[in-house]
């Protein structure tokens, strides 16, 4: 990760400030972010899992309460609603845009079902229309999962403008302060509980409204981000122009599944992730062993469906079950590299050395 021109002298500033702990750099970032979702509230916490958390426990779940979600995501999704106490239920995605298939949402609801929790995967919006739709329909929050999705629209509106968004600022995202997270809603109460909840149920120095957290963000993790944001229309247009430039060289290759920019979606590509298929010249593995051997770093995200390990296995409030779909996108899924930081050389390499090792 680069960062640019300001971060230093931000940083600089706070330290010499004295104030380090939350408060205007924070105050400042929570305003740019509120405008870029195009809410009216953005409540900074101190990392993308406590920002889920935080925004199951402000809706009041009892026990037995079911939140419905992906089952293809980073294990953070699962751990934020066993902290908070509901149970989780899983709905397939599709495997067009890696994020929940609304008809199976609404196959997965019950009369327990309090929450649906889409996942923004990879940088691109769930289908929100259906999605709110749905949620409307049989009474339930939303919560959006928007850990990679910062900047994100779906027909103009922008990723966690559909309910409470959760957004994560960690070391590998499109933006980031190191650790940091942040809570974006347009509903004032909520955005007032929010703010009691990660500063130990405190309202006032003292004055204790509910059993709270310390999830706090501090103004040297603000001041990191802030300069970030004042570039990052030109940093997701080198995503894109990347993102155009490896499906174009990559078009036609044998067993290869390439992403896609669907209709009406703003994708920020914070991965670029294909498909390799049981046709293809090699399996995912070997893709991702041999693109190593020639210097191109590729990732997993993810290998198993979340649900998929000993650690929830029997876990009473982890309700599994059969997604297909889920399971081929974490048998076939491999990322390619499509960051801001690419030259046109660097991908000619990535383009020339997958069509090689898949033979095209």
């Amino acid at each position: 990760m680069r960062l640019p021109e300001g971060v230093e002298a931000g940083v600089l500033e706070v330290l010499r400030s004295g104030m380090l702990a939350q408060g205007p750099k924070v105050a400042a970032l929570e305003e740019a972010f509120a405008g870029l979702a195009g809410v009216d509230h953005a409540v900074a916490v101190n990392n993308g899992t406590t920002a889920l958390v935080a925004a199951v426990e402000v809706l009041d779940l009892r026990p037995g309460d079911e939140v419905v979600t992906s089952p293809f995501t980073f294990v953070a999704t699962l751990n934020a609603i066993l902290e908070a106490g509901a149970t989780v239920r899983f709905a397939d995605i599709d495997v067009v845009d890696f994020c929940v298939s609304p008809g199976a949402v609404d196959a997965a609801v019950t009369d327990r079902t309090r929450v649906v929790m889409p996942v923004h995967l990879y940088g691109q919006v769930a289908d929100m229309a259906a999605l709110a739709a749905l949620a409307e329909r049989h009474g339930l929050a939303v919560i959006e999962d928007a850990a990679q999705a910062v900047g994100a629209t779906f027909e103009g509106r922008g990723a966690g403008s559909f309910g409470l968004g959760c957004f994560s600022l960690y070391g590998t995202k499109n933006i980031t302060t190191g650790e940091g997270g942040i809570i974006t809603t347009g509903d004032e109460v909520l955005a007032d509980r929010l703010r009691v909840l990660r500063n130990q149920g405190m309202r006032a120095r003292y004055q204790y409204e509910m059993a709270g957290h310390n999830y706090r963000l501090t103004d040297l993790q603000a001041a990191l981000a802030l300069p970030q944001l004042a570039v990052y229309d030109e940093q997701v247009k080198r995503r894109k122009a990347n993102a155009a430039r490896l499906s174009e060289g990559l078009a036609g290759v044998g067993g290869l599944t390439l992403p896609v920019e669907l209709p009406g979606r703003s994708h920020v590509w914070h991965q670029y992730t294909v498909l390799v298929g049981a046709e293809a010249r090699v399996s995912r593995d070997e893709l991702s062993a041999a693109l190593a051997e020639r210097g191109v770093g590729s990732g997993v995200y993810y290998p198993r469906v979340v649900f998929d390990y000993d650690c929830y296995r029997g876990h009473p409030r982890v309700i599994a079950g059969d997604f297909p779909v889920a399971r081929r996108a974490a048998a076939e899924c491999l990322s390619l590299p499509v960051h801001p930081y690419l030259s046109d050389a660097d991908l000619d390499v990535v383009i020339e050395s997958v069509r090689t090792v898949l033979g095209a």
